[in-house]
């Protein structure tokens, strides 16, 4: 009977083994494989996190340092309009001796001049348009066009044509903006 006793017993713990083993590889299958997915995935996230984290900071760091420099910048910006930028009062007058100067300057001869105010509303500078007719050899017309978008006021020259004449001289129709203040 011992003998018959250790074989059910060492069948029942060849049953409880293979249903261990059974029961493991179940558990491995349905818990372990889906929460390692779960881990990578968050580790996957917490990576891209500190990859953000770190950009963020350096984005902080440059916008602080801009924030150090704006009070320098307020103190330049009008140091800048107050000596290149006219009010609009003095806009006109001021626009017609820098076109005078520069045309007497450069040796060409002045045809017409003629001036557009205008601006949008919300633009911080108004625009007041010049279209410059001048007449001469081609250097002194380049040479006008030259110092009058290198001067010292804010203009920017928006057209430029040149046209052939007569007694070999040539035509120059400027269109240029000055800015001012409103």
């Amino acid at each position: 009977m011992r003998r018959s006793r250790r074989k059910a017993l060492i069948r029942v713990l060849e049953k409880v083994a293979v249903s261990l083993v059974l029961l493991d590889a179940l558990l491995y299958f349905a818990l372990v494989r889906p929460m390692r997915g779960l881990r990578n995935a968050e580790e996957a996230e917490f990576s891209a996190m500190r990859v953000r984290l770190r950009e963020a900071r350096a984005r902080v760091a440059q916008l602080e340092e801009f924030q150090g420099e704006v009070p320098g910048a307020d103190e330049q910006l009008e140091g800048f309009l107050s000596e290149h930028v006219p009010t609009r009062r003095q806009g006109f007058s001021r626009a017609a001796r820098l076109v005078r100067e520069l045309v007497d300057k450069s040796g060409a001869q002045l045809e017409s001049i003629s001036y557009k105010l205008g601006s949008e509303a919300d633009d911080p500078l108004h625009r007041l348009g010049l279209e410059i007719n001048i007449e001469g050899p081609f250097e002194s017309l380049f040479e006008f066009a030259h110092a009058l978008e290198t001067g010292s006021e804010l203009v920017v020259v928006r057209s430029f044509n040149f046209e052939p004449r007569e007694g070999g001289t040539m035509g120059l129709r400027l269109g240029a903006d000055l800015f001012l203040k409103p």
